[in-house]
């Protein structure tokens, strides 16, 4: 089993959501740089508590994530850690170049002597409203990216890409990854049409957002049906599964925290988003197929509704003393096959003195019951 440390990056401190954009108002430059230190020694760190991954991601218009380029906080990470993957979970490839991408992540792959892991990340619905795409296109465009960015690492003679979304006379990039002929890549799988595009990318497939084990379990099977016909085998380091976690001394503390922290995640940092990520699933076509928009939107709705037992029921978050952490990580892998926790300890505003505490417990008494998995 292989551990991820995942970080968003929250803007801890505000008392009120607002609507969607965030007004930046209440932004704290100071405040900002000590959150970006702590968070990067925190990502640091993990490797000394033992997690194989170290995860970072993207999101705009929002304090939900002060992430705007994870590739930046990959690149500040290289020379504070020597053996953690840099997962980049990921860039949101159609909405940026494409040729950027491929070139970045070919400069974090040599800078870090091969260690990145490239998220390929369609994004959340509101996102083409930061960027102003239209979220109609973000299939196509989606894979319009990947075709160019593998054919960019893996071509020796410069070549003219004229496609539907993105056009260049000429591209040839300096540097080229390390690994061959590319680096793993990692797109998410949170419903069954993302799963065919994971495995038919070969790709590592990333699902979040979970309340109710079903799903997550239907995408898995989609996603090793669609592989087996194209000719290959997924292994179970090939699934990842997102959850919270927050490990304390006793179940009682724990669920203290978790409650506090998600209280702030839902009702201040996710507020926004969803109001977005409505007007998006309601007024352009985002899903391929309107009933998985709507699975999507009330996954969401549900998490925010859902108690701290139902939540770790349904396999959304870990909680509790690291005995009974490790009873339910045990219970999800059982029923997932997944060869990949990504675990976000910072919940909310939950205190860097809770996280760092969870982070300890998890490497003395949670990871030595569970690195066998």
């Amino acid at each position: 089993m292989k551990f991820s440390y995942f970080h968003t990056m929250p803007y801890d401190g505000l008392r009120s959501p607002g609507s969607w954009p965030v007004r930046n108002d209440n932004f704290d430059p100071q405040h900002g740089k000590e959150l970006y230190e702590a968070y990067i020694n925190c990502l640091a760190y993990a490797e000394e508590c033992g997690f194989d991954w170290l995860g970072c991601n993207e999101h705009h218009f929002s304090p939900y994530g002060l992430m705007a380029n994870c590739n930046l906080i990959g690149a500040a990470l290289i020379n504070r850690t020597k053996n953690a993957k840099l997962a980049m979970v990921g860039n949101l490839v159609p909405m940026l170049n494409p040729i950027r991408v491929a070139e970045e992540y070919a400069m974090l792959d040599v800078m870090s002597g091969g260690r990145l892991i490239a998220g390929f990340m369609r994004g959340v619905p509101h996102e083409y409203l930061a960027y102003n795409i239209a979220p109609s296109e973000s299939r196509s465009r989606q894979q319009e990216a990947i075709a160019l960015i593998l054919k960019a690492w893996t071509e020796t003679e410069p070549f003219a890409w004229e496609g539907e979304h993105f056009q260049f006379r000429a591209v040839s990039i300096w540097p080229k990854p390390m690994q061959k002929p590319y680096p793993r890549i990692l797109i998410s799988a949170t419903n069954e049409d993302s799963a065919l595009v994971a495995a038919e990318h070969r790709a590592i497939m990333g699902m979040a957002f979970i309340s109710d084990l079903s799903v997550p379990r239907r995408n898995i099977e989609t996603y090793r049906k669609a592989a087996r016909s194209a000719g290959w085998e997924p292994r179970p380091e090939d699934v990842l599964v997102g959850q919270a976690i927050c490990i304390a001394e006793s179940d009682d503390e724990a669920r203290a925290e978790m409650e506090s922290g998600l209280g702030y995640l839902n009702r201040v940092l996710m507020g926004p988003q969803r109001e977005a990520q409505k007007i998006v699933i309601e007024r352009t076509r985002y899903f391929e197929r309107e009933e998985v928009g709507k699975g999507f939107a009330n996954r969401l709705a549900a998490q925010s509704a859902l108690s701290i037992d139902k939540l770790i029921d349904g396999g959304g978050i870990f909680c509790g003393s690291p005995e009974s952490v490790v009873r339910q990580m045990k219970r999800v892998h059982g029923e997932l096959g997944n060869g990949v926790f990504n675990l976000m300890m910072k919940v909310g505003d939950l205190p860097d003195t809770s996280v760092l505490r969870g982070m300890r417990l998890f490497k003395e008494r949670v990871l030595p019951q569970v690195c066998d998995l």
